[in-house]
């Protein structure tokens, strides 16, 4: 049968796929719309699962607070280019997924993919990311998220897409916990827990052992390499606790003496940043156009 631009355009529209691609389908179908939307559905599969090995550390970390700013979600959602990650369907599929978790809750991100996308739709979250590559052609994936509840006060900052905070707080007010958490997205090194009582021991017993190995080229006596060795630490976990680090904005005053100034305490915070700890694929121009050229 014959098959109409008005057919191709309203499959265009439910599915989001080519033009060609759908006129196809429709064709193979016979004009029936959900025989050809369910093809459409199992070939985007098809691509998804193929594209499912490539590097994606580009993509968007996304905020979402409550009206009461007492429950907040972040997200990372990722895909394989910074110009796919611009891309408007891409942005409102990060933005759905952080008002979904804000919303439910998922226990972790099987969950969350299994739930719908936004209230009263049919898909869950894992099709329409896998429909969302075939349209677009990168891999995409739903990295992490966290979420926070709170009776105090919660704070959040994001530093364009790349690096979402909250931040936990007893007393103090939303000024305090902004200044907090654009500390947290911008000290280097960043903070690794609140307080020295938090710090993992094997990451304590790992910097001794680094700093007792550099201490003993210096053949100064034992009880001289100790106090250097407990120098080191006390300095090293200054550096990675937010309470011993120098306040961004006035480096005269620690985070915690900022703090204690406020009478206020940090609970917990949260720092997301975009495709941290993904090993990212070294590319070099000149050496690509010369393999093509000797393939040529």
């Amino acid at each position: 049968m014959a098959i109409t631009a008005a057919q191709v355009k309203e499959l265009r529209e439910r599915t989001g796929s080519g033009m060609m691609e759908c006129k196809k389908a429709l064709t193979d179908a016979d004009g029936d719309m959900d025989v050809a939307i369910e093809a459409l559905r199992k070939a985007g599969m098809a691509k998804a699962d193929k594209k499912a090995s490539r590097i994606a550390a580009e993509g968007l970390v996304v905020i979402e607070m409550s009206d009461d700013n007492k429950t907040a979600a972040i997200v990372e959602v990722n895909c394989e280019t910074d110009f796919v990650a611009k891309k408007d369907d891409f942005q409102a599929f990060a933005s759905s997924i952080a008002k979904r978790v804000l919303a439910d809750n998922p226990a972790d991100i099987d969950a969350l993919m299994a739930m719908p996308l936004n209230d009263g739709d049919a898909t869950t979250i894992e099709d329409t990311r896998k429909a969302l590559i075939a349209t677009i052609g990168e891999n995409i994936t739903v990295r992490r998220f966290t979420r926070i509840e709170t009776s105090g006060l919660l704070a959040a900052y994001a530093h364009g897409v790349r690096i979402g905070v909250l931040v936990e707080l007893d007393g103090g007010d939303a000024n305090l916990g902004k200044d907090l958490a654009m500390h947290i997205a911008a000290h280097d090194p960043r903070p690794v827990c609140v307080s020295e009582d938090e710090v993992p021991a094997e990451l304590i017993e790992g910097e001794r052992n680094i700093f007792t190995a550099q201490a003993r080229e210096s053949g100064k006596p034992d009880n001289i390499i100790e106090k250097m060795i407990e120098g080191r630490i006390r300095k090293y976990l200054g550096e990675i606790t937010l309470l011993g680090q120098s306040f961004v904005k006035n480096p005269d005053l620690t985070v915690g003496q900022l703090l204690e100034q406020a009478d206020a305490r940090v609970s917990r915070f949260e720092r997301i940043e975009l495709g941290e700890g993904i090993e990212k694929k070294s590319e070099n121009f000149a050496d690509e156009v010369m393999a093509q050229v000797k393939g040529g």
